[in-house]
């Protein structure tokens, strides 16, 4: 069924009531806030964003005697929004609930528009960005490049796992294989794994040990799975393919931070299977193509938009095998989404 398409005055009516919700509960947050204050809090000390639900979130303490212990903490009028991965200042209250009081500077930042075209923060301080994608739902290069040109924009390492290696078979294997050769010739890191069976799990916790790292990538790809099988005891709900639409169903509501036993932390974030990139000019994205570097600037002319120009630097390169007919299939799609304010 088609979506019911709002007319302006509807939408106006939706945003209204939704900022007087948002405006009721941060009235109702500073209350709390006031109340804890007045009350005795602990010194401050540095915690680390776990989860984040609605107005409060679950911050775990990073020093001191209460290291390890996780409290809900309400945030200050003056703070910015936070996310799963933020560093904090906060200072402990009763019953296990907290004041956040600042938040340290971010070193990297991972955003993507929301609804409305509105840049939000998915998590912070990343250092590796896991790619996940399954035989099924199809895979597509053009969601895979996205992602990669995301990761290149926000200066995060990016790791292509394709999970479900299980359910490769005669039919779909070509396609795979040339999808994956593709990104392999440019010299990103690929990993073939099965959650379900175990089969390439070792190699894939060798991978995240030591890292910050987040899962992004369509539902239904086996992102809940992944995470079961290198934390057991978390125990995510798993959801099935739609039979509808052939689309995962979202068992993650919010992005959540995991500890691994051996050192490296794991964020896994709620499915994403469209990621847009109105944020990002074109220059971020020809940056975001790696195999252009050397390309670019290099054309006849210099407003050269790589499409029949002559002397296209580019397309001299499609044509002598240097740039793949994939990878130009998807700059040109994402290019056409981006606003015409990023050219």
């Amino acid at each position: 069924m088609a979506k019911r398409q709002l007319n302006r005055r509807q939408n106006w009516r939706i945003e209204k009531i939704q900022g007087e919700r948002a405006a009721r509960a941060a009235k109702r947050e500073s209350s709390a806030v006031e109340a804890l204050e007045g009350g005795d809090l602990g010194a401050e000390q540095l915690g680390l964003v776990i989860a984040h639900f609605g107005v409060q979130v679950e911050v775990e303490a990073q020093e001191g005697e209460l290291k390890g212990q996780m409290f809900r903490c309400h945030l200050r009028a003056n703070l910015p929004a936070l996310v799963t991965g933020d560093t904090v200042v906060w200072r402990a209250g009763n019953q296990g609930i907290g004041v956040i009081v600042a938040q340290l500077p971010r070193k990297t930042e991972l955003c993507r528009p929301d609804s409305r075209g509105q840049l939000k923060p998915v998590a912070a301080n990343v250092d590796m960005i896991v790619i996940v994608f399954a035989p099924m739902p199809e895979p597509h290069a053009n969601l895979i490049d996205r992602y990669l040109v995301a990761a290149e924009h926000a200066g995060i390492r990016p790791l292509l796992l394709l999970n479900k290696a299980d359910l490769i078979d005669d039919q779909n294997a070509p396609a795979l294989n040339a999808l994956l050769a593709v990104y392999r010739q440019l010299g990103y890191p690929v990993l073939e794994v099965s959650a379900h069976h175990g089969d390439g799990m070792q190699q894939l916790q060798a991978q995240l040990d030591g890292h910050i790292s987040v899962f992004v990538g369509q539902s239904g790809v086996g992102k809940s799975s992944l995470v079961n099988s290198l934390l057991p005891e978390v125990n995510l709900r798993v959801g099935p393919l739609s039979e509808v639409s052939g689309q995962g169903t979202h068992t993650t509501t919010t992005a959540r931070l995991f500890h691994f036993p051996g050192g490296g932390d794991l964020i896994d974030s709620p499915g994403i299977r469209e990621f847009g990139l109105g944020h990002v000019s074109r220059a971020d994205v020809e940056a975001g193509f790696i195999e252009f570097n050397d390309l670019i600037g290099r054309c006849r002319f210099r407003d050269c938009k790589h499409d029949r120009e002559p002397g296209c630097a580019l397309l001299m390169a499609l044509e002598d095998g240097r740039v793949q007919q994939q990878r130009m299939n998807s700059y040109r799609s994402i290019i056409a989404s981006l606003p015409e304010s990023s050219y």
